[in-house]
């Protein structure tokens, strides 16, 4: 603390330089903006499980172009609603599950395969404590590109090399064929292409296990069918300690008007019907028992529930902010 005497001396010298014309301080130029953000993973605790929410980036969406059974115009209004812009930033979800006998991922991000503001997945891993070696599952929901692209490097290498790759045998049977692949438009060929090149070292070194259905993969992790965004689109139902997690995929893919109409479908289902369908099931499913829900194209972490709404439809409550969610 600076005695009066020892102030007043002070005050004598900053006015003494300030006479002589002591150098300015240099100004300082406002910091730049970064232009990055955090990592992207956020925890979860599900009974006895831990899970991994991690974001393989987004990418704009038009929505205009790509959802059915809904006008422009209903577009925008519905959009305007929530404050999103059209084309909509669109996340790419995958879920890492740790049931502490099992390392288990739940789609792999796009890798290379979708365009430079995703694949940013396996990166967000290892920020969040893991090593890709240590992955012991990879469950598929869907063999499109931003599902399956991040389990191989762009030069045909496991990015997972203990991983045992599992997903449908509809699935495999209509994304890896080259007869199929053949007769698909062209615009859509690609797709095949990125399935194929993706799976083929988990096929080559034998770690890929395809089943059929509803199947109980391993403790606490259950597959069930939900086709219609592609021939073998799965489900996954987390369960630990009482508690569930269903992992949809595809079944939503813009909330501010599918949880609304579960009837708007999207250009990317093979089937819309069959789509229409299992969203339907699902939103009524979800509602009923209140299980977490966790899916793809939901804005980051994409967990959360889903009440039936007042009128018609449904409304999507993401998860409230926590360092770790679901934690007492």
């Amino acid at each position: 603390m600076l005695i009066p005497r020892t102030f007043k001396r002070l005050s004598v010298l900053l006015a003494a330089l300030a006479l002589v014309g002591a150098p300015a301080m240099p100004a300082r130029a406002a910091a730049p903006p970064v232009g990055t953000a955090s990592p992207g993973f956020a925890r979860m605790l599900l009974g006895d499980f831990e899970i991994t929410a991690l974001s393989d980036g987004s990418f704009a969406l038009d929505a205009k172009m790509l959802l059915k059974n809904a006008t422009p115009q209903r577009i925008d209004a519905a959009l305007g609603t929530v404050f999103l812009p059209n084309p909509i930033p669109t996340s790419v979800n995958g879920y890492l599950v740790n049931t502490g006998t099992k390392l288990v991922l739940i789609d792999s991000g796009s890798g290379n395969l979708f365009g430079p503001t995703l694949g940013k997945l396996t990166d967000n891993l290892i920020a969040a404590g893991y090593k890709p070696e240590q992955v012991d599952e990879i469950y598929i929901t869907h063999m499109h590109p931003d599902h399956v692209g991040g389990i191989t490097t762009p030069d045909g290498k496991a990015v997972f090399p203990n991983a045992i790759v599992r997903a449908d045998a509809r699935e495999a049977a209509y994304w890896l064929s080259d007869a199929i692949a053949a007769k698909a438009p062209k615009d859509g060929q690609a797709f095949f292409a990125g399935a194929k090149k993706s799976m083929a070292p988990y096929v080559a070194a034998g770690h890929f296990k395809p089943f059929t259905g509803a199947t109980d993969l391993v403790p606490g992790i259950r597959a069930i069918s939900t086709i219609g965004h592609t021939p073998g689109h799965v489900t996954y139902i987390v369960a630990s300690g009482g508690k569930r997690l269903v992992i949809w995929g595809d079944l939503v893919h813009v909330a501010a008007l599918q949880f609304p109409d579960p009837n708007v479908t999207i250009a990317f289902d093979s089937n819309t019907a069959e789509a229409t369908a299992e969203r339907k099931k699902a939103f009524a499913e979800a509602a009923k028992t209140g299980d977490w829900v966790a899916a793809a194209h939901m804005a980051f972490p994409g967990i959360g529930h889903v009440v039936k709404a007042a009128k018609t439809g449904y409304t999507w409550i993401p998860a409230n902010y926590a360092p770790v969610i679901g934690a007492k």
